[in-house]
């Protein structure tokens, strides 16, 4: 009996912060209905300390060794921890940013506070996942509360019908990950992601069924990365959503989603290497194209930054088809990068947002040095960052994924995708040519709470210090892989 209650204990141990984050989310829920309205700003804060908790949590509990809990359904290695504490820092940036946006749109209010815990919950779920069913619990639980945040605006019908297209493509994709993994394991006999890596290792019996199940894994993966050509609903779910979502929807969740991608593709599926690299690199490149050149034709920012979304997972996937420990690592710098980035880009639109006006157009970015010198410069260094010019963090992460590339053979991918950055660098400085060299249409003083303020200047200001000193960022990743990718 005693071995069993030292099992459960560290089972229990090993998922202490998904039960914090699981257990504060259930109680701000509660809360929020015997709050006065006066008083609302406490769901705010409960979801920032929940957040803060699980982030000590995690840290204190992490170690180099890789720990499995729940019978193997769920893993706590040094990638997951990497990403869970990437994951609170992002949601937890997001909720400064957004807090006075919802408070102008009457959103300020327990239930989105309760949904973004959830989602971050279902995110954590996906990290650690060890299991087909696992993943897929988070996935679900994940996607169900975005599709409830996107119409969280229930009088716009942008965000309605935004919603709607979420929700339908969404649950398309779910069904051909979930369709994958069936073959999968008819394949193989098991759901545990080891089992599986074992079973293709010894040799699987059906090479055909295994190529097909991977063809509907990747395209599930594809979608929830927003990749070409599985990136129609990219566009119109940043546009339709409100900011404050898109924020979200833009950051944080495409962490739990290059996490499934480890899980799934470098994890369970490495003996398939050959065939997922061929996917991954015609992915790269339409993602690269239809991204960049989409994007030059935007008038609308959110739209914009959408197309340059797909555009960042095309070079996102040139780390991950290099299929090295050095690919991986540049591939997770690659994404803590554009986290970074996407979340200082919304977090500008967001500063500029007022009641009655959403600066959602390129065109509300005139004048901005004249209005504010020092948020037209915090947006320049975005911009530069993210179109990938020195001395920036954009540089170094775009240059660490084509490195890896190169070091693997890809040379003519690596010309094409230099070209194509070339290509979309002209939508980022259009930007600020906006802003420097056209007369602003509204001087309306800039106004936006201290914090916010504060905040967005340390995270645009990191973008050129991590970029200048990236070293000990890097090292993080290639320890995260190191001791997470057997």
């Amino acid at each position: 009996m005693i071995p069993t209650l030292n099992a459960i204990s560290l089972d229990l141990l090993t998922a202490l912060p998904e039960i914090v984050v699981l257990v504060m989310a259930m109680f701000i829920l509660l809360l929020d209905l015997f709050l006065k309205p006066g008083n609302r700003y406490l769901v705010y804060v409960f979801a920032q300390v929940t957040l803060l908790l699980a982030a000590i949590l995690t840290f204190a509990t992490h170690t180099p060794d890789i720990r499995y809990a729940f019978s193997g359904l769920f893993v706590d290695d040094a990638l997951a921890d990497v990403l869970k504490l990437a994951i609170y820092l992002a949601t937890s940036v997001t909720l400064v940013y957004t807090r006075s946006y919802l408070s102008l749109r009457g959103m300020f209010s327990g239930e989105f506070y309760a949904l973004v815990l959830f989602a971050t919950l279902g995110m954590m779920v996906m990290v650690s996942g060890q299991h087909f069913l696992t993943l897929y619990m988070g996935l679900e639980l994940l996607s169900l509360c975005l599709y409830a945040l996107v119409a969280l605006d229930r009088d716009n019908p942008r965000s309605t019908e935004a919603a709607m297209k979420y929700f339908v493509l969404g649950a398309l994709a779910s069904g051909m990950l979930l369709y994958g993994m069936s073959m999968l394991y008819g394949v193989t006999g098991s759901l545990n992601i080891s089992g599986v890596a074992e079973a293709l290792m010894n040799g699987a019996p059906d090479h055909g069924v295994l190529v097909l199940g991977l063809v509907f894994i990747v395209a599930g993966l594809a979608f929830k990365l927003g990749a070409a050509p599985f990136q129609m609903w990219v566009p119109d779910v940043y546009h339709g959503s409100p900011t404050a979502i898109t924020l979200f929807i833009g950051s944080a969740t495409k962490l739990a989603a290059f996490a499934m991608v480890m899980r799934l593709l470098v994890q369970a599926l490495f003996v398939l290497a050959v065939d997922w690299q061929g996917m991954l690199m015609i992915m790269a490149v339409l993602s690269m194209i239809i991204g960049n050149i989409a994007a030059i034709a935007q008038s609308n920012i959110k739209r914009m930054l959408a197309y340059s979304t797909i555009s960042h997972i095309g070079f996102l996937m040139l780390g991950l088809l290099s299929a090295s420990l050095n690919g991986y690592a540049s591939a997770t710098f690659y994404m803590l990068s554009y986290v970074l980035m996407t979340l200082a880009g919304f977090g500008i639109i967001l500063l500029l947002t007022r009641q009655g006006f959403e600066a959602d157009r390129l065109e509300d970015l005139k004048g901005l040095n004249q209005r504010s010198p020092w948020f037209a410069f915090l947006m320049l260094i975005i911009m530069f960052s993210m179109a990938g010019i020195p001395p920036t963090l954009g540089f170094y992460a775009k240059f660490t994924v084509l490195q890896a590339a190169l070091q693997a053979g890809f040379v003519v991918l690596v010309v094409f995708a230099v070209l194509m950055a070339l290509i979309g660098a002209f939508y980022y400085l259009r930007v600020v040519k906006y802003m420097y060299f056209d007369d602003a249409e509204d001087n309306s003083p800039i106004s936006a709470p201290v914090d916010m303020k504060l905040l967005l200047s340390v995270n645009a200001i990191a973008l050129l210090i991590l970029g200048l000193l990236p070293e000990q960022f890097m090292e993080a990743c290639g320890y995260a892989i190191l001791h997470s990718i057997q």
